[in-house]
């Protein structure tokens, strides 16, 4: 982990982190891949999750008045069992074919909202649902942090408000990352390396936490869920093009 293109790509990345803390949920998928052009993507995953965890608590100071306390309430029992999931499979399941399915998953659902001709009215939150989709995000966060195309296909219906909808992100995602530190520490991915590496990271993560937070207070609600699910799109794409690569 030296040299120039790897320092570049790891700058890069911690600020695709920080702003997805700031409420663009759908920049931090692509930190992984990103970085796993320089070093394999286990690394990548051990060495992002304390600067996902230290930029969280920038996002939740930032988003602590708005968020949907209902939908938390639902996503959050099922992303346990999703990263208790994760850390029992986590030497049986490709990356590879995980992040495939996931990708599948959120191209179907992009490619669908894009190609809709009317514009149905707001779903409510189930429980059901939620608890399907919460443990699949839990499952894929832990993963590869490639929860946000199941958590989109449960919340995006839901039409909240764009801030509401930046700030739920935020929050559940802080709770996932969290609770991922124990199984990442007994799996040997929070290595001393990782750590210093990490730390000359968190400050541009932390700093593109409010330019992320102030990029959703700018863009017009239309515009926000457009340029959202457009990413979607484009993640899923990259993830199957990697499966199949």
């Amino acid at each position: 982990m030296e040299g120039f293109g790897f320092w570049a790509l790891a700058v890069t990345a911690s600020v695709l982190v920080g702003m997805s803390k700031g409420g663009l949920p759908v920049v931090g998928i692509m930190s992984v891949p990103l970085l796993a052009l320089v070093i394999s993507p286990v690394t990548a995953a051990g060495l992002l999750l304390p600067i996902y965890v230290v930029s969280d608590m920038f996002g939740l100071y930032a988003y602590r008045h708005e968020f949907d306390a209902r939908v938390l309430k639902i996503l959050i029992p099922g992303a346990t069992v999703g990263v208790v999931i994760g850390w029992l499979t986590a030497s049986v399941v490709p990356e590879t074919v995980v992040g495939g399915l996931v990708g599948l998953i959120g191209a179907a659902f992009a490619t669908n909202l894009l190609l809709r001709r009317t514009d149905p009215p707001a779903r409510v939150a189930k429980v059901t649902p939620g608890l399907v989709w919460g443990t699949a995000t839990g499952f894929t966060s832990f993963v590869s942090h490639a929860g946000a195309p199941p958590y989109q296909v449960y919340v995006l219906p839901l039409k909240m408000p764009k801030t509401v909808f930046a700030g739920t992100s935020t929050i559940l995602f802080a709770y996932i990352n969290a609770i991922k530190l124990i199984p990442y520490a007994a799996l040997g991915q929070l290595s001393t390396e990782n750590l210093r590496v990490a730390a000359w990271l968190m400050l541009p993560a932390a700093l593109s936490v409010f330019v992320g937070y102030r990029l959703v207070r700018i863009v017009p609600q239309a515009l926000f869920f457009r340029i959202v699910i457009w990413a979607l799109l484009l993640i899923s794409l990259r993830l199957i093009w990697q499966a199949v690569a």
